[in-house]
């Protein structure tokens, strides 16, 4: 049976992205009823998309992230039958409430539309079980709370995307409706820019390459994720690859991402049999390349204790901005560890 085959218009086909991705926006797809009456987009949807407020559904159709038979409408619109409505939205609000926190962040731009913060390694994005306080969020919340736009009584204000805990480098935040929902749709049409740097066990046979393969929970062991062959499991991810330095056993690359999957890099990287470096959850935290034995072994041992974490480093984002248009490039320098991880392994090899 087919969306336009249901008997009620109140039920949408909607495309999500899986739970835990890396950009954080939801996508719902919804065919019009073959019986539906004239009625304007905004209280159309209204009907449909319950954590959505009329406000929130203004600013998706002024960025044009909200299309109908894949074309962008004004507000004064008027659904027909058999339309099909595509929206693309940050996603809504938990409903409890984040406690501000002072928080030392490392903002890196800021104006009245966003703000760029370079988030240390270690620092959680946002609460969760487990880690309800001391997430870069809660700081978040503390420097906005002055602002007209404050989003404090939201799990993510402002956030459209997130990098791993022990992952370093640039975030994007919007700090108004229309730049949230601007900056989702970029990330949904995978026309923002992101570069990250990797120290990969091994040296890829091709010095650039492409490695795509859906992501999804591991059938095996739900904490991880897995690569699968075909659209039967998983979300659809592409990484590109390019090696910038060898050092024998490991390799700098440098990564550019068309879609954000959980674990993307580190997931892609493993399953073409290349692993970050000191990356515990899939297996980069032991010898991969090498002998196990004798100084090589303690050489590496030393390694994992200057850099206890993935190797990975969220290195530039680029975008348009939501309001002035003007494509926007920032990039961070690599933290200490990772400069400091790199020497050793220079000075080994030579």
């Amino acid at each position: 049976m087919t969306n336009q085959d249901l008997p009620s218009p109140e039920l949408p086909e909607e495309e999500e992205e899986e739970e835990g991705g890396d950009e954080l926006y939801e996508h719902h797809r919804i065919r019009a009823n073959k019986k539906q009456e004239l009625l304007r987009i905004d209280k159309f949807l209204m009907n449909r998309l319950p954590h959505s407020s009329r406000t929130k559904i203004q600013s998706a159709i002024k960025a044009e992230a909200v299309q109908v038979n894949g074309n962008p409408i004004k507000s004064n619109y008027r659904v027909k039958p058999l339309d099909l409505i595509t929206i693309t939205l940050p996603e809504p609000p938990i409903d409890f409430k984040v406690t501000p926190e002072p928080m030392e962040l490392d903002i890196r731009y800021e104006d009245e539309s966003l703000l760029l913060v370079n988030k240390p390694a270690g620092l959680v994005v946002h609460p969760a079980f487990g880690n309800w306080t001391g997430t870069l969020v809660n700081g978040l919340a503390y420097h906005l709370s002055n602002l007209p736009t404050d989003r404090n009584g939201e799990i993510r204000p402002g956030l459209v995307h997130r990098i791993d805990k022990d992952t370093s480098g640039l975030l994007v935040v919007g700090k108004t409706e229309y730049a949230m929902t601007h900056l989702s749709q970029q990330f949904f049409h995978h026309t923002i820019e992101r570069t990250y740097l990797a120290l990969v066990w091994g040296v890829p046979k091709e010095t650039q390459g492409t490695v795509r393969g859906h992501i999804g929970r591991s059938l095996k062991d739900r904490k991880v994720q897995a690569v699968y062959p075909d659209a039967d499991h998983g979300k659809e991810a592409v990484t590109h690859y390019k090696v910038l330095r060898s050092f024998q056993y490991v390799s700098l690359i440098q990564c550019n991402l068309e879609t954000g999957r959980t674990h993307q890099i580190r997931v892609h990287m493993k399953h073409i049999g290349h692993p970050l470096f000191s990356d515990a959850t899939y297996g980069g935290d032991k010898i991969v390349y090498g002998q196990r034995v004798g100084a090589y072994k303690a050489f590496v041992e030393k390694a994992f204790e200057v850099m206890p974490r993935q190797a990975l480093h969220a290195k530039s984002l680029g975008f348009v901005h939501p309001v002035s248009g003007e494509f926007m490039h920032f990039e961070t320098e690599l933290p200490a560890d990772f400069e400091a991880v790199l020497a050793k392994w220079e000075q080994y090899v030579s």
